[in-house]
C-alpha cells in the first residue's frame, strides 16, 4: 500500500470540518457576546451568559456542522485502525 505524501497547505476533511465549526461556534459567541454588551451586561456576567446562550443556540444550529465533522473524525480513525490492522496482519504473515 503506498501512501501519497500529505501537502503541508492542505487541510484534510476532518481538520477542515473541525475548523469550520470552530469559527462558527466562536463567531456565534462573538455575536452573543456583542449583542448582550449592547443590553448592558457587563463584568462576569456577560461572559458566563455569552458562554450559555451561544452553547444552547449552537447546540440547536449548529448540528449538521457537528454531525459533519463527527463524520470526518470518525472516517479518519477508521482508515486509520484499518492501516493499523493491515500493518499487523503483514507482520503476522512474515
Amino acid at each position: 500500500m503506498t501512501s501519497q505524501p500529505r501537502s503541508a497547505t492542505k487541510l484534510s476533511g476532518a481538520m477542515r470540518a473541525t475548523l469550520f465549526y470552530t469559527i462558527l461556534r466562536f463567531g456565534l459567541f462573538i455575536v452573543v457576546f456583542g449583542l448582550l454588551y449592547a443590553a448592558g451586561a457587563r463584568s462576569f456576567l456577560l461572559l458566563a451568559a455569552s458562554i450559555l446562550i451561544s452553547g444552547i443556540i449552537s447546540y440547536f444550529v449548529l448540528s449538521p456542522q457537528r454531525a459533519a465533522m463527527s463524520g470526518a473524525i470518525s472516517k479518519r480513525v477508521t482508515d486509520f485502525r484499518h492501516r493499523l490492522d493491515a500493518g499487523t496482519r503483514s507482520e503476522d504473515d512474515d
